[in-house]
């Protein structure tokens, strides 16, 4: 008994340091809003509320922090000044925790899930985002099993390591690459969708993940950018568009453009739209050419169409999303590396953004 109670501060401080340690990093969103009594809008409410309504986080068996923003955002309100803020503490907390959880609106989770995915270089442990299509206090609420699930894969490991060393989102049993997904419904629990790459994972009786699709445990250590340049223009083409239209955008003080265009990246032959665009180029526009299908790839040169602009330097953005093009872009251009070096990495997987 007597070398049981000299050894037993020893066995505790063993247990907590064996125990997975995981931070929730509390943004706002849906699973944290209440219906406000006067206006009958939802209005976030702070994270203890939530744990009052998830009683089964004290049955894990984890460590969990908590870092809740204040004030609590929409994620309507998100900006690239925020991921910076997201990136750096994560940076700031990465020896402290073997994962980190993100509760997050969906309305743009996506774009915070892709800029975090550039901005956390050879990332080993896992960020997953979540969130909930109904607050957490309702009696369907989708947000209980987003949350405990979400806290399960941020806490699975192999062999000693993460097993999804990389930034993904978590929603209705499936796991996403985060740069690979979109938000494509806003009345459904299955919210997100990942239109041109397999699911990371899928939670059913057990937790099935697909190791043929997750990144490598990278060799290096993590480095973290939070520079940003979010000075992009969007020309998105539609039979019938002006030169108005496109000028207003081909000219104008932006320094890259995404240009979605039609089926496998094709556009307009006519010569005053060419003309917008080479005179774009010539200015030092990086101009970025992504297919407005959900599905499938631009493949420049393919179509007549898309091979003039293949020859005047439009780049190709493969099957990116929209919100991994834009956050792609942020990302190259916050780094100071000159147009032509964005032109040639944004035709570049980086973190498995695009299939080439």
């Amino acid at each position: 008994m007597r070398l049981l109670q000299l050894l037993r501060p020893t066995l505790l401080t063993f247990l907590r340091f064996s125990m997975v340690n995981i931070l929730i990093i509390y943004t706002g969103g849906t699973i944290g809003m209440v219906n406000d009594p006067k206006t009958g809008a939802l209005i976030p409410f702070n994270f203890k509320q939530i744990q009052q309504n998830v009683p089964e986080l004290e049955r894990l068996n984890y460590n969990l922090d908590v870092h809740s923003f204040d004030p609590i955002l929409d994620s309507s309100n998100m900006t690239p000044a925020i991921w910076a803020e997201l990136a750096s503490l994560i940076q700031l907390k990465y020896d402290e925790f073997d994962g980190f959880v993100i509760l997050h609106g969906s309305d743009t989770m996506a774009f915070t899930a892709s800029a975090l995915s550039f901005m956390l270089e050879n990332l080993s442990k896992p960020v997953v985002l979540t969130g909930s299509q109904l607050p957490i206090g309702e009696i369907r609420t989708d947000a209980k099993e987003n949350l405990i699930t979400a806290l399960e894969i941020a806490a699975t490991k192999n062999n000693g390591k993460a097993m999804i060393p990389e930034v993904c989102i978590y929603f209705d049993y499936q796991l996403f690459r985060g740069n690979r997904a979109i938000k494509y419904n806003a009345e459904k629990f299955e919210a997100f969708r990942s239109p041109n790459y397999n699911i990371l994972a899928e939670a059913g009786v057990t937790l099935s993940f697909f190791s043929n699709y997750i990144l490598p445990q990278p060799e290096k250590e993590l480095a973290v950018h939070i520079n940003l340049n979010p000075n992009i223009g969007v020309l998105k083409l539609y039979p019938g568009i002006s030169s108005q239209a496109v000028r207003a955008i081909t000219h104008s003080p932006v320094d890259a453009i995404i240009m979605e265009t039609f089926g496998s990246g094709n556009t307009t032959t006519a010569e005053w739209f060419l003309t917008c665009l080479q005179e774009a180029i010539a200015g030092g526009k990086v101009i970025v050419d992504i297919t407005q299908c959900l599905r499938g790839a631009v493949e420049m040169g393919m179509y007549q169409t898309s091979k003039k602009l293949q020859q005047m330097g439009v780049v190709c953005g493969f099957d990116m999303t929209f919100e991994a093009t834009t956050t792609k872009l942020m990302y190259l251009m916050g780094q100071k590396i000159g147009k032509e070096e964005v032109a040639r990495l944004m035709e570049v997987s980086l973190r498995g953004e695009l299939t080439a």
